[in-house]
């Protein structure tokens, strides 16, 4: 198994342990701290990162089967995705500032840009 792929089922497996953990942190701890949309933003972060964290796990499973796909790229873009968009909507979460909220986007343009990676990657490879 290569060294990029190696990474990409690591920084998915710390992904989704913290998408775990700080789903509970937000129905248990931040319930009543802070307001119904505030919740509903932390709830966001949490699902996106662990859907891309989920992606990157199958992703890098089926490198591992198939390795002459080329995923670097898209396993890149879903890690910034991660970090831009979820760790954003926390950070905004719990502190209200708006600069965080403002940088959630960049994040999910991570997000499609990996996305149309992975399907310029499937497309390139039934040829």
């Amino acid at each position: 198994m290569n060294k990029n792929i190696r990474i990409a089922i690591i920084i998915a497996s710390i992904f989704m342990f913290m998408a775990v953990a700080l789903g509970a942190f937000g129905a248990h701890g931040l319930e009543g701290k802070v307001t119904l949309k505030a919740l509903g933003t932390w709830k966001t972060g949490v699902t996106y990162q662990f859907y891309h964290a989920l992606a990157l796990l199958v992703l890098a499973s089926l490198n591992t089967k198939f390795e002459t796909l080329k995923l670097t790229w898209s396993y890149r873009l879903f890690f910034v995705g991660v970090v831009f968009f979820s760790f954003n909507c926390y950070l905004y979460t719990l502190t209200g500032i708006k600069t965080f909220a403002m940088i959630v986007p960049l994040g999910g343009l991570s997000f499609l840009a990996g996305w149309l990676l992975v399907i310029k990657t499937f497309i390139k490879d039934l040829k």
